[in-house]
């Protein structure tokens, strides 16, 4: 008998000439899958890969300057629904998709060439597991947690699809051995629930340390993931959570 099929999740990174389609396209998909292993500890999983792909249309010199990939050379490149689907849906089939900062990736990805697959934000997730890192990049992350087993040069040059989707398997391999699949995809369906207030006065200073008149003002916010991450502490008070109380002055969190 031909040995199960693995359990896996696909992590894939994009470059592309900007951040609104249809106006803007893709010039690049890297993927790194993570899967599940006999012994119940999740691991990476393959070698991974990338494929480029045609935009149609220029990439803004903007763009060049950070993924450094030039019209020429993705002039002779298949066009993005020719490279997605194979990628986005493979065989055997992934049971979710990830990236980090995942709504990016979304709006490219959408539902009909993923066949509806969940997906796994690993900045989300990021938020609620590891919530003592100063900063949640893909890249800040890499250096702060230092993952095991990590090959330098794989995750080089930053801001290049592979290396991006691989440096950002290892933060959802540990991410998965800490909580389930399930959990992940559902925190990454809510918005982002922000340790940290990220502007204004109180900037730098924990949700859980505000005076509740800042957090019902917080609620209020534009920003979803501000209104949700006062709304979340609000709730928490509210089942008795006791406030946190920083020895740290609000100037020192401003530097």
């Amino acid at each position: 008998m031909p040995p199960p099929q693995p359990f896996l999740i696909r992590v894939i990174d994009l470059e592309t000439t900007g951040d609104k389609p249809p106006a803007h396209g893709v010039v690049e998909i890297g993927w790194q899958d993570v899967a599940l292993g006999p012994d119940g500890r999740w691991e990476l999983y393959g070698e991974g890969g990338n494929r480029m792909v045609n935009p149609g249309r220029p990439i803004p010199p903007l763009t060049m300057a950070i993924h450094h990939i030039r019209d020429e050379d993705v002039a002779d490149a298949p066009w993005w629904h020719d490279v997605a689907r194979p990628v986005l849906d493979p065989w055997p089939r992934r049971v979710a998709l990830a990236a980090h900062r995942a709504s990016f990736e979304q709006q490219f990805c959408t539902a009909s060439l993923t066949r509806g697959a969940d997906w796994i934000c690993t900045y989300k997730c990021a938020l609620r597991l590891w919530p003592g890192s100063p900063r949640f990049s893909n890249q800040f992350l890499r250096y702060w947690r230092m993952p095991e087993g990590m090959e330098h040069e794989r995750g080089l040059p930053a801001h290049r699809a592979f290396p991006d989707a691989y440096v950002t398997a290892f933060h959802l391999r540990d991410m998965l051995n800490e909580a389930s699949v399930e959990q992940l995809i559902a925190w990454s369906n809510e918005p982002a629930l922000e340790p940290r207030v990220r502007y204004g006065p109180e900037r730098g200073r924990e949700y859980a340390e505000l005076d509740e008149d800042v957090l019902a003002a917080f609620m209020n916010d534009r920003d979803a993931d501000i209104r949700f991450s006062a709304a979340t502490e609000m709730a928490r008070r509210q089942g008795g959570g006791a406030v946190k109380r920083s020895s740290v002055p609000v100037q020192d969190l401003l530097l």
